[in-house]
């Protein structure tokens, strides 16, 4: 607890936590025949078929340190609809094993998950980048004095708005749903602004971590990463690195093999730090 009070701010970086509430199925209760007129036992349906006319239920995701944190604390954390909207906005790509290499600190068997299991884990990924960056608070708006650079889209100097602490300028950039003219009257935190609604910022998100990974082909884990958290040797690359430390069982090996030699070259300093760092996937 003392931890998240002291938490510091880096980059567009905050601390501070999520809870999943458990869904309860009503059981079916089989039908009973009447003494006048007996009919035919109807069977029970079997629990592990599900029923056809029935959706399938979203597969809950692991919460991250700072949602279990903020949850026990009674403080509002990330809502699991937001998960559903990184899933819905990944592209093909990067659940592809091009993108392998990247995640394998935190997800080493990735090229063996099926669709479902990848995009849990990038839904995990973007929990973990949330609440480093702005606690998982939507409304979290960051300006910092000692950025001299001016926004191109609001022309005021920058701040980092929402859950993935983005720019109006982002908008130019990388397509995201951001209005300035809609927004500029509007407070800061006022969470009608389109930059802080959820579904815009963490579809940008997703959108700047697909230029960074495949139209540019430039590592996850980098000094030119567009999150300073996501920047080996960077204070808040500490704090993304507590946040990943629950990825989805799927991620993880199941035993341990056998250490071989490598027949690459060596990895660059930043994967080098990431392999050493990283939370433990065993």
């Amino acid at each position: 607890m003392g931890n998240l009070r002291t938490a510091t701010l880096v980059s567009c970086t905050a601390f501070l936590v999520l809870a999943w509430g458990k869904q309860l199925h009503p059981q079916s209760t089989p039908a009973q025949a009447t003494p006048a007129q007996a009919t035919p036992a109807q069977a029970t349906p079997d629990p592990a078929t599900p029923d056809p006319a029935t959706p399938a239920l979203p597969k809950v995701e692991e919460a991250t340190p700072i949602a279990i944190q903020k949850d026990e604390l009674g403080k509002p954390t990330w809502d699991p609809a937001w998960d559903q909207i990184v899933e819905d906005a990944l592209p093909p790509p990067l659940l592809s094993p091009q993108v392998a290499r990247d995640v394998a600190p935190f997800c080493p068997r990735f090229k063996k998950l099926n669709d479902a299991d990848k995009r849990a884990f990038w839904a995990y990924f973007f929990q973990a980048l949330s609440g480093a960056e702005a606690g998982l608070l939507p409304t979290s708006d960051v300006r910092h004095p000692e950025v001299d650079v001016r926004d191109t889209v609001t022309r005021h100097m920058i701040r980092c708005e929402g859950l993935l602490q983005l720019t109006y300028m982002d908008a130019d950039r990388y397509g995201c749903d951001f209005d300035w003219e809609k927004d500029k009257d509007l407070s800061h935190t006022d969470p009608a602004k389109t930059i802080l609604q959820p579904r815009n910022n963490l579809t940008c998100g997703v959108k700047i971590l697909d230029q960074q990974l495949i139209a540019r082909n430039e590592r996850l884990l980098s000094s030119s990463s567009y999150w300073e958290t996501l920047r080996p040797g960077t204070e808040g690359y500490k704090v993304f690195l507590k946040q990943m430390t629950n990825v989805p069982a799927s991620c993880r090996n199941t035993t341990r093999v056998k250490e071989t030699k490598q027949r690459s070259s060596p990895a660059a300093p930043e994967q080098e730090e990431a392999r050493k760092t990283a939370p433990s996937a065993q």
